[in-house]
């Protein structure tokens, strides 16, 4: 008689681990898929939340500037323009998405060598980037991380 209860105590506590760690695996399901739910909402945030940010370029002259303008294909694929010959001071606002880095390239030759660029990202009012350049062959790259990335 002793078997048959140690059997069916056996039976019970294994049906008992049975359940209990189907419960536990539950609930590692469900914290697993509120943590993706958590990482997907962050991603989307970061790929497709758009800010505003605005270009500056001062100086004496520039014979192009180069800038992200947006929309473009990705981050790593950005939709770049160029004004040839702008009047300076020379300024832009431009909605971006996401990741995409804000970016403004300024370039003058100047042959009397005396040549000077400054360029200005702002986002919200606040300075992201400030480069200045001078000389002969001067150019002013700012790049600045996106804002929205958290």
């Amino acid at each position: 008689m002793h078997r048959i209860t140690r059997s069916i105590a056996s039976a019970l506590v294994a049906g008992g681990l049975v359940f209990g760690l189907g419960a536990c695996s539950d609930i590692a399901d469900e914290a697993s898929k509120a943590a993706k739910d958590e990482v997907s909402k962050e991603i989307d945030k970061q790929t497709k939340t758009e800010y505003e940010v605005t270009y500056e370029v001062t100086g004496d002259s520039a014979d192009s500037i180069e800038f992200n303008a947006g929309g473009g294909e990705s981050a790593a694929n950005p939709k770049m323009e160029t004004v040839k010959n702008p009047t300076l001071p020379w300024k832009k606002t431009v909605t971006l998405r996401g990741l995409e880095a804000p970016a403004v390239v300024p370039t003058a030759v100047d042959l009397t060598g005396d040549g000077k660029l400054t360029c200005k990202i702002t986002y919200q009012g606040k300075t992201l980037s400030e480069e200045s350049g001078a000389g002969a062959v001067s150019a002013a790259g700012c790049v600045a991380v996106s804002p929205v990335v958290g």
